[in-house]
This record gives structure tokens, C-alpha cells and sequence, in this order.
């Protein structure tokens, strides 16, 4: 049966793409596999009729902040070393 509940964005799309970025930046060589992957989860939720494509665009927008969010909080901590660089 089809959803009642607003369907902007798409949840599917958005979880989808965020784990394909995310894993993709850690682990470059599974970023295609994973990106075609995500890609065929928003096709099906349009071609389902569950969402309309700009409910997946911006279901794949979100996932890409997501996915970056996720990244920055788990880098560490760059701790800044002092100059030690001299001209004499």
C-alpha cells in the first residue's frame, strides 16, 4: 500500500547515499559498488511511486550532508605543532 505520510525527503535515498559516502571516503575502492547501489535505491523509490524525484534529490542531498557531518565528527583532532622553523 502506498504511504500516507508526507513522503519529502526520502529516508531510503538519504540512509542509502550516506553510507555509500561515508564508507566511500574511508574505503575508496568499494565507493563505485556503494554509489551504484544507492543510486538503484533511489531509482526504486521513484520507480515504486513512493516518491517523486525531487523527494530522492533531496533525500541524496541530505545523505551527502549526513555523510560529511558524520566524518568531521569523527576525525581526530588535529592538534596544531608549533613552528620550530628558523632562519638563522
Amino acid at each position: 500500500p502506498m504511504p500516507r505520510s508526507a513522503s519529502f525527503p526520502s529516508g531510503h535515498t538519504a540512509a542509502a547515499v550516506a553510507f555509500a559516502t561515508a564508507v566511500g571516503v574511508v574505503l575508496p575502492e568499494a565507493a563505485v559498488p556503494l554509489g551504484a547501489l544507492a543510486s538503484a535505491v533511489g531509482y526504486s523509490r521513484v520507480h515504486t511511486g513512493v516518491h517523486y524525484p525531487g523527494d530522492v534529490a533531496a533525500g541524496a542531498v541530505l545523505g551527502i550532508a549526513s555523510a560529511a557531518a558524520a566524518l568531521a565528527a569523527a576525525a581526530p583532532a588535529r592538534v596544531r605543532q608549533p613552528n620550530t622553523f628558523t632562519a638563522w
